[in-house]
């Protein structure tokens, strides 16, 4: 599993004054006001930034971070990631995980018969949708709903799946 977890992308810069416009990857964008720091992914290495603002515009935040006050501090993160550790994320609810713990994650139908790799979870209005990868190649697409997937253990990264009538046409 991932000691880190993504919340967000910088976008850009916002205003002049050393503040940048994040791209939320949380389920809530208010989860920042409740974040102390984030870790920014340089690509080279990971900093910790301490958060000192946080502003809401349309679906963004508008972070401000301590020692960063000019547009030429931060201009050059724009499109690097902010993480947090497992301590600072959100806490899951019975039957919730994070997307990083699922991908990559074997999956079994109902007679333990191994299908094949969770290679994406696509997040739409009603219900998630997971996307696995079978052994021929194929790429099969199983809602995220109780009649579907059955298991998920996440010690043995095991996922048990039903296939609905229809699913593999």
């Amino acid at each position: 599993m991932e000691d880190l977890l993504q919340v967000g992308a910088i976008t850009q810069p916002h205003g002049v004054h050393g503040e940048v416009k994040v791209f939320p990857t949380t389920n809530d964008v208010k989860r920042f006001k409740k974040l102390k720091e984030v870790i920014l992914d340089t690509g080279k290495e990971k900093k910790i930034l301490e958060i000192e603002g946080v502003k809401f515009f349309k679906q963004y935040a508008i972070l401000k971070f301590k020692g960063f006050d000019s547009i030429n501090d931060i201009e050059k993160y724009k499109g690097k990631p902010l993480l947090v550790t497992r301590e600072n994320a959100v806490k899951l609810g019975r039957d919730e995980y994070f997307i990083a713990d699922l991908i990559g994650m074997a999956v079994y139908d109902e007679m333990g018969q191994y299908l094949g790799v969770l290679t994406n979870v696509i997040e739409t209005g009603a219900n998630d949708v997971y996307e696995v990868k079978f052994e021929d190649g194929r790429q099969v697409l199983f809602p995220a709903i109780k009649q579907c997937i059955l298991d998920v253990d996440m010690e043995n990264r095991k996922m048990k799946v039903h296939i609905m009538e229809g699913l593999l046409d």
